[in-house]
Parts: structure tokens; sequence; C-alpha cells
């Protein structure tokens, strides 16, 4: 249930994010598309300013390999745009999505941990051994991009 809520809120606001690290947090699922999140992305940054697209299942399916030829298109564009694609390290975990049938450079963005778990210190916004290139610096990014990612 906390999972649904959390993906509800994120994804209620994903289009109209604000622009407070790069160019944002764009989220295709639960109401939008891959389309229309990278499409909104790229609109908000013209100028090829950094933004961030995650996708969750069945709109990972734009990140794959064999993804059709008019999504591999905007999917291009956008990486020259200046999207950092993402999708839920839950989903490559429970299987909905394989890292080795997606694009290189995808990354796969852990959610919360667990109550009472030491995995993420109480002082730190990124779990050891992450990329901070990876994710967003803005806080607030950050913790839609967790929370939507949380299980």
């Amino acid at each position: 249930m906390h999972r649904l809520v959390a993906i509800a809120l994120a994804c209620s606001t994903a289009l109209a994010v604000a622009q407070t690290d790069g160019g944002g947090l764009y989220i295709a699922g639960a109401g939008f598309t891959f389309q229309q999140a990278v499409e909104q992305g790229l609109a908000m940054n013209p100028s090829g300013q950094r933004f961030f697209v995650l996708s969750l299942p069945p709109q990972t399916q734009a990140l794959g390999l064999s993804a059709p030829a008019n999504v591999a298109a905007l999917r291009d564009r956008a990486a020259q745009g200046g999207a950092v694609f993402l999708v839920c390290q839950r989903d490559v975990a429970n299987g909905a999505v394989n890292l080795a049938q997606l694009v290189p450079g995808v990354v796969a963005v852990r959610g919360w941990p667990p109550s009472g778990s030491n995995a993420l210190p109480a002082d730190q916004d990124y779990f050891p051994g992450e990329n901070r290139a990876d994710l967003p610096q803005s806080g607030e990014l950050l913790r839609r991009l967790r929370s939507t990612c949380s299980s």
C-alpha cells in the first residue's frame, strides 16, 4: 500500500516538477507514458540541461535494446538533450526489469531502506558506493526518486 501511495504522489506531479536540479525528474509510468515524460523533459530543457527520466514497468520497454525504432529515436534524442535514464532497483531485483536488455547507461536507483535498517545512514542522502553523479543533487528530487522506488 505504501508503494502505491508513493507512486501515486510521485506520478501525480511528474510532468509539473520543479526545476530544482538540472531539469527535474520526469516519471514514465502510473499514468504517464515514456513519450510524455521525455517530451516534457525536452520541452522544459531546450538548452540541453541535464534532466532525469525514471521509467516504471511497463514503460521500461522504451529503454530496451529492442524498442521500436520510433521509441529508440525519441530515447536517443532525449539522451543527446541531457536525459539520464533511471529504473528502480526493486524492479531489477524482482525480475520486472533486466538491465542486460536495456541500453547502456541506464541507472538502477535504490528506494528507501526498510524501517530499522542502517543501509542508509541517517545523516546521508546516498547509499555507500552509489554514484552521486548519476542521481539528482537536489534533496527534493532525490527524496521523490527514492520514495517512488521504495518497495
